[in-house]
C-alpha cells in the first residue's frame, strides 16, 4: 500500500471510534477483517499509528484548541503527522494526493494548521500536566491523590506501548528450553525482575508464527498478571477456586505452579470466555481444571454448598482496568461497560459470594488490573470490617525467596509501569483465621 492509503485508513478507523461506542480493539479487528487485501506489514504499520494518536488524544485536543482550529478525527490525523512525525507541507501533500485510496487533497484551513504547528512538538511547556500525562477529567483527582509529586511520571510511563511478556508453561518445559526455542525462530527473549517463568520478548514479535507458542510451551501474559497467580500461594494436590476466570490466563498459570495435581474450579459468567479458556488448557496440556458457567442455576447451586471447602480461592475481580491503559488507550476517554460506582458494587458482591468458600488458614486473594484505591485497598478495608474471620498477610511475609526480586509496595501488591514496568495490577492476600 502507499503510505497515503494507510493514513486514509488511520482517518477511517479514527472516525469509526469516535462514532461507536466500540472498544478500539475490536473496531480495528473489525476493519481488517473487511480489508483482507491488506498486508501483514501494513496492517502493522495502520494499528501502530491508530493506537500512536488514541496515545495522545489530549495533546492533540489541546494543540487544536490552542491554534483556535476544529476538532475531526481527520485533523488529529493530520495535527500527529505534523507534531510527532515532524512531516512538512512537502511530505504532506504526497501523503493528501486524493488518489484513490488516499486522503483528499489539503484544504486552505489545513494548510493554514501545517502552517501554525510546523517545527512544534507533541509535548508543549505551557500544557497543564494531565494533558501531558493523557489523564482523563473524571480521573485526575483520584491520581493526583494516589500518586502525588509522582503524578505526571506515572501517568507518563503509560503512554509507551507495553512490552511482550510470555509465560513458561512450565508443565511442559523449562525456560532455558523456551528461550532456545524461540530463538530458532527468530524471537530473543529475556528473563524479567520479578516473575520466575516470565520472559520478555526484544522488540517485536509475532509469536503465533513460532513452535513455542503453537507447541503450548509459552502464553502470552503480562509479567504483572503472573505476579497476581504467583501470589496465590497454590500447592499440588489443593482445591482451588478462581471465581472470576474468563479466558483462562491466571487458571493457566495456578494449574502449573500445582504441577497438574489438585484441581481448579473455574467458574464465570461469560460461558463464552470459559470455552475460550478450554482450548488453551487443552493446548497447554492441563488437565486439573473444571469449567463451570455461572450461567447454569446448577452450578450456582453447587458454588453455594461449598463453605469451607478451598484451600485458595482467586478473585480477578471485574474492575475499570485503568491499569490497562498502555494497552488500550481508548480506555481512557471511552466508557464502554458498567459505571465505576457499579463496578465497586459488583466487587463487593463478588466478595461477599466467595467469603464463606474459603477453609480456615485458606487463602482469598483479591486482585484488578485498576489503579484506583476505590477499586483496590477502600474495597479490602470494607470487606475485612464485614469479616473479622479474615486478616491481611502481607507481601513481604509471603514473598518466596525462590521466585525473583519483591515488589516495593507492602502489605499488598501495587504494580504500576513506572514502578515494576507492567501493567497496573493490584492484589491483596486475605487469610481466614482458624476459629
Amino acid at each position: 500500500m502507499k503510505q497515503g492509503a494507510c493514513i486514509q485508513a488511520v482517518i477511517d478507523i479514527s472516525e469509526r471510534i469516535a462514532k461507536s461506542r466500540i472498544p478500539m480493539d475490536n473496531v480495528l479487528r473489525d476493519y481488517m477483517q473487511h480489508k483482507r487485501y491488506i498486508g501483514s506489514k501494513d496492517r502493522a504499520s495502520i494499528v501502530e499509528l491508530a493506537y500512536d494518536v488514541m496515545r495522545s488524544t489530549a495533546r492533540l485536543g489541546w494543540w487544536l484548541d490552542t491554534i483556535k482550529s476544529a476538532d475531526t478525527p481527520r485533523l488529529r490525523v493530520l495535527a500527529y503527522l505534523c507534531l510527532a512525525e515532524e512531516k512538512n507541507k512537502f511530505l504532506l501533500d504526497q501523503i493528501f494526493d486524493g488518489e484513490k485510496y488516499s486522503p483528499e487533497v489539503l484544504t486552505s484551513e489545513e494548510y493554514q494548521i501545517i502552517k501554525q504547528l510546523e517545527g512544534k512538538t507533541l509535548d508543549h511547556d505551557e500544557m497543564p500536566d494531565d494533558v501531558r500525562a493523557e489523564c482523563p477529567p473524571w480521573a485526575v483527582d483520584r491520581l493526583k491523590a494516589l500518586y502525588g509529586d509522582n503524578f505526571e511520571h506515572e501517568l507518563k510511563a503509560m503512554l509507551p506501548t507495553a512490552a511482550l511478556d510470555l509465560r513458561v508453561n512450565t508443565i511442559k518445559t523449562d525456560i532455558e528450553g523456551v528461550q532456545k526455542s524461540l530463538a530458532k525462530d527468530g524471537v530473543i527473549t529475556h528473563k524479567t525482575p520479578y516473575s520466575p517463568v516470565a520472559l520478555r520478548v526484544e522488540g517485536k514479535a509475532y509469536m503465533s508464527a513460532t513452535k513455542a507458542f503453537h507447541a503450548g510451551l509459552v502464553e502470552i501474559q503480562d509479567e504483572g498478571s503472573q505476579l497476581i497467580a504467583l501470589v496465590c500461594g497454590v500447592k499440588p494436590g489443593m482445591r482451588v477456586l478462581d471465581f472470576c476466570a474468563g479466558g483462562g490466563g491466571k487458571t493457566l498459570a495456578l494449574a502449573a505452579q500445582m504441577e497438574n495435581k489438585g484441581i481448579i474450579m473455574a467458574m464465570d459468567n461469560d460461558s463464552r470466555r470459559l470455552e475460550k479458556g478450554r482450548r488453551r488448557y487443552k493446548k497447554a496440556g492441563v488437565h486439573n481444571i473444571e469449567v463451570r458457567s455461572l450461567e447454569d442455576e446448577k452450578n450456582r447451586k453447587w458454588l453455594r454448598r461449598q463453605k469451607g471447602t478451598m484451600d485458595v480461592v482467586l478473585v480477578d475481580a471485574p474492575c475499570s482496568s485503568s491499569g490497562t491503559w498502555r494497552r488500550n488507550p481508548d480506555l481512557r476517554w471511552n466508557q464502554y461497560g458498567p459505571s465505576l460506582d457499579e463496578i465497586k458494587v459488583m466487587q463487593e458482591e463478588i466478595l461477599e459470594r466467595v467469603a464463606d468458600k474459603v477453609k480456615p488458614e485458606g487463602r482469598l486473594v483479591y486482585a484488578t488490573c485498576s489503579l484506583f484505591p476505590e477499586e483496590n485497598e477502600n474495597q479490602v478495608k470494607k470487606f475485612l470490617e464485614k469479616h473479622p474471620d479474615y486478616e491481611v498477610l502481607p507481601l513481604s511475609q509471603i514473598w518466596d525467596s525462590n521466585w525473583g526480586k519483591k515488589p516495593e509496595s507492602d502489605p499488598y501488591l501495587r504494580l504500576s509501569p513506572l514502578q515494576s514496568n507492567t501493567d497496573g495490577f493490584f492484589a491483596a492476600i486475605l487469610q481466614r483465621k482458624n476459629s
